[in-house]
């Protein structure tokens, strides 16, 4: 194999300086949106998460369930609890309670699974977080539109995952 001749490359002619000079321009300008559009955007949704048991979630869940349970869906209880923490489960293949929360109320949304990874998506809104069991994913949120929204699994969870949906429905 012999060497290269000393300059084996060509000089760089204008069109490809300016195409770099973009492409790199570009990178640095999407590098520095990064971090300030944590700050800058209103869009992210404030969460705090917490290290919890699975069975103590899932009692604190049924205690929630019995304050405030106003009515039955499907064997699924729906409750309608006052703005502060709500307790929302995640286990195969559904959603436990169903909520009916009041537009304007701010309320903590407490979230987290017995059993797999799920995929917790509000549609359509688009409101999506991973949720994982042995952590209590706390959400903030202040309902702005009424309606029934669905609740998805966005995230395969077993062999009857397309029947993991759910409602939260958002009342004047």
């Amino acid at each position: 194999m012999l060497a290269p001749p000393r300059i084996w490359w060509k000089p760089l002619d204008r069109l490809e300086r300016s195409w770099l000079t973009i492409a790199f321009v570009w990178c640095i300008f999407l590098t520095a949106m990064m971090p300030l559009w944590l700050f800058l955007g209103h869009q992210n949704v404030p969460a705090t998460t917490y290290r919890v048991a699975p069975e103590v979630y899932q009692q604190r869940v049924a205690d929630f369930v019995e304050q405030y349970q106003v009515d039955t869906e499907k064997g699924v209880p729906v409750v309608a609890p006052p703005p502060g923490d709500v307790f929302l489960l995640a286990r195969q293949w559904q959603w436990y309670p169903i909520l009916q929360l009041k537009k304007g109320q701010t309320y903590r949304l407490h979230i987290s699974s017995m059993d797999v990874q799920h995929g917790f998506s509000i549609q359509p809104l688009n409101l999506n977080f991973m949720v994982l069991p042995g952590y209590d994913y706390v959400i903030t949120l202040t309902p702005t539109q009424s309606g029934e929204f669905s609740i998805v699994c966005n995230e395969y969870c077993g062999i009857a995952h397309h029947l993991m949906v759910s409602k939260l429905i958002i009342t004047e």
